[in-house]
């Protein structure tokens, strides 16, 4: 697929036209107090058993959206005394923590690193290991349309609290250092770093690449790649319904998000994206609040944008931002 979207002089200076809800921060704001009456119950189980000499592995269970247990994994360079940089990692859409051994990089790196399992999810490419007591056991997508009638319903309203309480289950460790705390993650797991770094006002930096859940206005209407094709099945069925669901979503949006980041963020497009388009990306961007931002540009890459690459520009950035 060649370019479809904006040429990048044109991305560069993009907003969306994605409407901020009034009550957008009294919502949120009402949902995290609502979360933090259940007690945090952060536990951390080593595991023995991984055939990991470098790392050491933690099996995480926290308290969620509603109390519910969520899993993760917390791994640390073996032998480490702390305190230690914490990454915390959300995951793509359809996938779940997966192994442990899949998630080397950043304590490698020295750096603690928090992976969040996603609630409901872990059936589409990586496994999962938390139900939504709302929705399912792990299941296959979608997601985009689970409670989309009302914002108070909406999935995503469960799985971005998830991930505030997977911040502060990570910081809650004994190794790690609570002000040197990275967001990041790729597609859904970008759009949830995006949100996280919207609603936890001291991170040390944010680093969504090629972030899915922005400029829904756009991105519902511009692509037929799922998952964004959900709502437009949904709404393909359910005629009439298109305001209401546009009124929903926009509580979700990562533009919004975007415009209430205080930290340092480090982003990626990739120019051939057709599941995110770039414009959609680049609205996120160039609502950003914080002055210190960075993208990354992959030209004539599709959904998979800078993968080991970006991950480079990460090793070669982040430690600076967390002092590591």
């Amino acid at each position: 697929m060649a370019l479809f979207d904006l040429p990048l002089d044109e991305l560069r200076t993009y907003r969306s036209r994605s409407a901020e809800p009034e009550d957008f921060d009294a919502f949120w704001s009402a949902t995290l107090d609502e979360a933090r009456t259940h007690a945090l119950d952060a536990r951390f189980e080593p595991l023995t058993d991984t055939g990991l000499k470098t790392v050491e592995v933690y099996d995480v269970t926290f308290a969620g959206f509603g109390g519910h247990p969520v899993k993760g994994w917390f791994l640390v360079p073996a032998g480490a005394a702390g305190p230690l940089p914490v990454a915390v990692e959300f995951i793509g859409y359809g996938g779940g923590r997966g192994l442990p051994h899949s998630h080397l990089l950043w304590a490698s790196a020295g750096i603690a690193h928090f992976v969040m399992d996603s609630r409901g999810q872990g059936s589409g490419w990586a496994p999962g290991h938390t139900a939504d007591p709302v929705g399912s056991a792990p299941s296959l997508p979608g997601f985009m349309t689970r409670g989309i009638e009302d914002p108070s319903t909406y999935y995503y309203r469960r799985l971005i609290t998830d991930g505030v309480r997977a911040v502060e289950a990570a910081r809650s460790h004994r190794l790690a250092d609570p002000s040197r705390t990275a967001v990041v993650g790729a597609s859904q797991g970008g759009g949830l770093a995006l949100a996280v770094g919207g609603l936890v006002p001291d991170l040390a930096a944010v680093a969504p690449d090629v972030p899915f859940l922005c400029d829904f206005p756009r991105a519902t209407r511009m692509t037929d790649r799922m998952p964004y094709r959900e709502i437009g099945d949904y709404l393909k069925t359910h005629r009439g319904r298109t305001e209401q669901a546009d009124r929903t979503l926009a509580y979700f949006d990562g533009v919004h998000f975007a415009a209430r980041g205080r930290a340092p963020a480090l982003f990626s497009v990739a120019l051939e994206d057709q599941t995110c388009p770039p414009s959609t990306v680049f609205a996120a961007f160039n609502a950003y609040a914080h002055p210190e931002k960075e993208i990354e540009v992959y030209d004539f890459n599709d959904h998979e944008g800078g993968g080991a690459f970006q991950q480079a520009v990460q090793l070669a950035r982040l430690p600076r931002l967390l002092k590591a």
